[in-house]
């Protein structure tokens, strides 16, 4: 039987539930989720093998206003991710007007000559007939392939959503494992929890100006996985807000991670972490790069 792929970005501003998006359709949590913006900084690909058809979803970050390189580099890839690719998921909030961020997007798009399915997302959180205003004005504004109401939080119209996208697949090799549901290496997702947990437990920008590095990944000949991590943030009083009143944060902190990371791993996990302090990282080429935020 022939094999087909296809390769699908999901896209959007910031909070618009990109990342649960990706987590449902994948049917595993593979990309990090918060009620803060800006949660996502990589491309992640989420990868589900139905049959003879293998989906990789391309989770982005939120298309936004940069302010440092950092964000330089979020939106870089969100341009970067809508290329190259077999259609583009647009999501978008159940609101009856088109956004700069989204317009900006339907630019970009408009330029790659890149089929749009239009998602319109938290159809949970509204009643059915403003859907038909939202597909409305998003209508006269687009050209989409198709528009789908869907609550990524529910699971509602994403067996459309998928039918969809099935149209744009290639024939061809898979590109994954057919086992396999993401392309990031375990140290990345390990990290990456460990960030979800410090935008959590964390409020105002001080989690904005985390990350986190993996120092230790050892596996021992019962299984166990020894995990050191540091988190960095850009202030001395922040650092102190991370450990909390005798660590009481850092522990809560740690022990949430340590849990998903035993979840994903499928064994017990030793977590080890420490907090470090560099200041503006953000706006630092080279620590941007060293945290894994650079091609």
């Amino acid at each position: 039987m022939n094999t087909k792929t296809a390769m699908i970005t999901i896209a959007g501003r910031p909070n618009v539930g990109k990342s649960t998006l990706t987590n449902r359709l994948v049917g595993e949590k593979i990309a990090i989720v918060s009620n803060k913006p800006q949660t996502t900084r990589n491309r992640i690909c989420g990868i589900l093998t139905k049959e003879q058809t293998q989906f990789v979803f391309v989770d982005t970050p939120g298309f936004h206003k940069a302010k440092t390189k950092l964000g330089d580099y979020m939106v870089n890839t969100v341009r970067e991710s809508i290329a190259d690719v077999d259609a583009t998921v647009l999501v978008v909030e159940p609101i009856a007007s088109v956004g700069t961020q989204e317009q900006l997007l339907l630019e970009q798009l408009a330029s790659k000559k890149c089929p749009v399915l239009l998602a319109i997302n938290k159809i949970d959180t509204v009643e059915k007939e403003a859907l038909l205003e939202v597909m409305a004005v998003y209508s006269s504004a687009y050209q989409f392939d198709a528009i789908i109401p869907i609550s990524a939080k529910t699971g509602d119209g994403l067996k459309v959503l998928l039918q969809e996208c099935e149209k744009y697949a290639q024939e061809g090799p898979m590109l994954f494992p057919e086992d396999i549901t993401t392309d990031q290496p375990e140290r990345q997702v390990m990290a990456e929890i460990i960030r979800e947990k410090l935008l959590w437990c964390l409020e105002r920008e001080i989690p904005h100006g985390t990350a986190v590095e993996i120092t230790k990944f050892s596996e021992r000949d019962n299984g166990i996985i020894d995990l050191d991590a540091t988190i960095y943030c850009e202030k001395n009083s922040h650092k102190g807000i991370i450990i909390g009143k005798n660590g009481e944060m850092l522990k809560k902190i740690s022990t949430m991670a340590r849990t998903d990371c035993e979840k994903f791993m499928g064994t017990k996990v030793f977590l080890t972490t420490w907090v470090k302090v560099k200041e503006s990282w953000r706006d630092s080429d080279f620590l941007i790069r060293n945290f894994g935020y650079r091609e």
